[in-house]
């Protein structure tokens, strides 16, 4: 079973709860200034916790959640009893956040029977559909293998080479404040601005509460940024937001797609690198 799009309703999930080989992630991590961790835990049933700022992100990189190597992201898939046939559904308790970001990193690593929650766990809420707080965890190891597609991922190398190139469109997710450098940054030691060329699209833009919006009009937001045959590459603080961007063109039909994993925590803080 694959669902229609890479957008799924919490009724197709309700719906399709019985899947045998139906994998629900709850991707949750907190925001900046934000956090849900005093929160009752409420998730829906059968969700599994995937763990992107501890076991799916590099710590031996100084940097926030950048993506592991195939090896460490096949190990972890596979402790979450991940499977190759395997239909995943990611969600966040936020509505759409953090799921997007994990949706990505699948892709990235080969893998595209990855699905987004839209609206995530209030949507789910909202419907009344039933809730608990426990995790599920796995018993038996799954046989899930990554094969990285450099396709999906942009590096510094990667974004020096598009700052010029008429056929890259490199679009960052960060507030207008931060674009312009008239905001500050929330993270340390990084300068104020953005990559050359690029240009902004704040990440709360394509999005209608915690919903994503309609691909009309996502698909009208783009058309002001980009054309159907450039390649895109989505920026942002940290990796996060931008995967929303990436996730919402491909929703729009832009669907040829870049995420720079390091983005401004990374390029902020290199005083070598070009800003505006």
């Amino acid at each position: 079973m694959n669902f229609s799009s890479s957008l799924i309703t919490v009724k197709e999930l309700h719906d399709n709860l019985s899947l045998q080989n139906l994998i629900i992630l709850d991707c949750t991590i907190d925001k900046v200034g934000q956090s849900l961790q005093n929160e009752k835990l409420e998730l829906i049933p059968n969700s599994r916790f995937f763990d992107l700022e501890g076991k799916f992100s590099d710590h031996t990189v100084n940097l926030p959640h950048t993506l592991v190597n195939e090896k460490t992201f096949s190990d972890e898939a596979q402790n979450l009893g991940i499977n190759q046939d395997s239909i995943i559904v990611c969600y966040d308790r936020w509505g759409v956040y953090s799921s997007p970001r994990v949706w990505w990193m699948f892709k990235t690593m080969g893998y595209n029977n990855v699905y987004v929650l839209d609206g995530g766990l209030p949507s789910w809420i909202e419907n009344n559909f039933e809730t608990n707080s426990i995790y599920f965890q796995s018993t038996k190891k799954g046989d899930f293998t990554a094969d990285f597609q450099e396709d999906w991922f942009a590096d510094i190398q990667v974004m020096l080479n598009s700052i010029n190139d008429r056929n890259k469109t490199i679009i960052d997710a960060r507030s207008e404040g931060r674009f312009n450098g008239t905001s500050p940054e929330p993270r340390q030691g990084l300068r104020s601005g953005h990559i050359p060329n690029s240009k902004n699209l704040f990440f709360e833009n394509v999005l209608d509460g915690t919903t994503l919006k309609s691909k009309t009009e996502l698909k009208s937001i783009f058309e002001k940024l980009t054309n159907s045959t450039n390649e895109n590459i989505f920026t942002c603080g940290s990796g996060i937001t931008a995967s929303i961007l990436a996730f919402a063109s491909t929703i729009a039909g832009f669907d040829n797609i870049k995420v720079y994993d390091g983005s401004w925590s990374e390029w902020g803080a290199d005083e070598n690198l070009p800003i505006e």
